[in-house]
């Protein structure tokens, strides 16, 4: 599988490096853009602050850069956090989009979105502050839709960004992800 994965707010860090390793080492060809140009932060406010500097359509606009040259191939989009908004706004956009693999992360969906039964797997703590119960049964419903295949898989005691090895780092959650995300890939 092709697949272009997006950091999250703290930018292109080593966290998602590995990630990538590890999708290499089950057999896919992994992109990781990086749209904060080199930086990369401490804390999520910090990263917030340049993400908004930057601003949603530049930040936008440099995942379509970066995705174009390989979208012919049929991208999987996934990303962590910010970067899986990134990614659901592109699969969504994107007719050739083979699956979306969200991680820690969702985003707003336009009304006119429209997909073939696009696979989507979606992993999040539970409870999330940044992704609500509220906010992801209305996505869930959006999504579904937009004509979208969606799983959503919830851990319970995780903070948001589990899968880093940071301060909401959980081991078994973590490694309960990659097996799940490993075996979505493999099917699509």
């Amino acid at each position: 599988m092709n697949i272009m994965l997006f950091h999250s707010t703290f930018g292109l860090r080593p966290a998602v490096k590995d990630a990538a390793d590890r999708l290499r080492a089950a057999g896919h060809e992994v992109w990781t853009p990086d749209l904060f140009e080199g930086r990369t932060f401490d804390t999520v406010e910090e990263g917030m602050e340049y993400k908004d500097e930057i601003g949603k359509d530049e930040l936008l606009k440099r995942a379509v850069l970066a995705a174009a040259p390989y979208s012919e191939r049929g991208l999987v989009y996934a990303g962590f956090s910010l970067g899986a908004s990134v990614a659901q706004t592109l699969a969504l956009g994107d007719e050739k989009a083979r699956g979306l693999l969200l991680l820690h992360g969702t985003s707003d969906i336009a009304e006119n979105a429209s997909v073939d039964e696009l696979p989507v797997q979606l992993h999040v703590a539970s409870p999330d502050a940044f992704e609500t119960d509220d906010w992801l049964n209305t996505w869930y419903l959006q999504m579904g839709r937009t004509g979208a295949d969606v799983e959503i898989y919830r851990y319970a005691g995780a903070g948001h960004l589990y899968t880093d090895p940071g301060p909401d780092y959980d081991e078994e959650a973590a490694e309960a992800t990659w097996r799940v995300a490993l075996g979505f890939l493999d099917s699509l």
